[in-house]
C-alpha cells in the first residue's frame, strides 16, 4: 500500500508540473515530489482519500461478484438451517456468532420480521469467530438438528445472559429437552464442521469482517440492522422480481 500511495502521490503531482514528465530523471521527480509535499502536505491526504476510494470500489465489486458466484451456496445449501417460511419468496442469509452481543439484539429483529412477513426464509450461517465458546455453541446448534431442536437451542442460546461456553451450552441444551449424550456425539459429524468451514469461506469472499452480517438479494448488510431495514431490502427484491 505504501508503494501504491507513493505512486499515486507522484502521479497526482506530475500532472501539475510545468516540465513534461518524460524530460525528468527519476531523481529529479523524487526531489520535486518531496518539495511539493513539504510545501503542501494536504497532497498526501488527498492521495490517501483517492486510494481508499479505489480500494473500496474494488472490494465492493469483488463482493458483488462473490454473491453472484455463490448464490446457491448462500440461499440453497441443504446443510444450512432454515427458519421462517421454507418456501418463502425471499431469502435472508444471516452470518452470526452466539457470543456476539449485536447478534443477540438482531435475534429479536429477525423474530419480528418472521412474525410480520410470512413469505420470508431465514438461512442461518453459523460463523463462530469469537473464541472456543462460540465454536462449541455453533457445533451444538448444528448437531441439535438431529433431534429436531435447532430452533429451540438457537433461540435459547441467543437469549442467554453472559458468555457461552461448554458448560452453559450443555445446560441450555438440557433445558430445551435435548439428549446431551447424543448431542455430543452428533457434534462430531462431518456436516457440522463442513457448515462452519463453508460459512468462513463465504464470509471471507463477501468481505464480511464481523457479526452479524446479512445478505438479502443483491445487497450485503455488514452489521446490525433492524426489522424495518430488512423489510425494505426484501421489498426491493420483490419489486425486482
Amino acid at each position: 500500500m505504501t508503494r501504491l500511495l507513493a505512486a499515486l502521490t507522484a502521479t497526482t503531482l506530475l500532472g501539475t508540473l510545468p516540465v513534461p514528465a518524460q524530460e525528468l530523471t527519476e531523481e529529479r521527480v523524487k526531489e520535486l515530489v518531496l518539495e511539493a509535499i513539504l510545501e503542501n502536505p494536504q497532497i498526501v491526504m488527498d492521495a490517501v482519500t483517492i486510494l481508499q476510494a479505489r480500494e473500496a470500489e474494488a472490494a465492493e465489486a469483488q463482493a458483488q461478484a462473490a454473491m453472484g458466484e455463490n448464490r446457491d451456496a448462500l440461499e440453497q445449501d441443504p446443510n444450512a438451517p432454515v427458519l421462517g417460511n421454507p418456501d418463502g419468496d425471499v431469502t435472508v442469509v444471516e452470518f452470526f456468532d452466539y457470543n456476539c452481543p449485536y447478534c443477540r439484539r438482531a435475534a429479536s429483529e429477525v423474530a419480528s420480521l418472521i412474525e410480520n412477513d410470512g413469505d420470508v426464509r431465514i438461512v442461518y450461517r453459523e460463523w463462530p469467530i469469537l473464541g472456543e465458546g462460540s465454536v462449541f455453541a455453533s457445533r451444538a446448534a448444528l448437531a441439535a438438528r438431529e433431534q429436531d431442536k435447532y430452533a429451540e437451542l438457537h433461540e435459547a442460546m441467543l437469549g442467554a445472559e453472559g458468555r457461552l461456553d461448554e458448560t452453559s451450552v450443555m445446560r441450555i441444551a438440557e433445558e430445551v429437552g435435548l439428549d446431551t449424550d447424543k448431542l455430543r456425539a452428533d457434534m462430531e459429524a462431518p456436516e457440522v464442521q463442513s457448515h462452519i468451514d463453508m460459512s468462513m469461506a463465504l464470509a471471507q469472499s463477501l468481505g464480511f469482517t464481523g457479526t452479524p452480517s446479512f445478505v438479502i438479494g443483491e445487497n450485503r448488510a455488514p452489521g446490525l440492522i433492524d426489522a424495518e431495514q430488512m423489510q425494505a431490502m426484501i421489498e426491493m427484491v420483490r419489486e425486482d422480481g
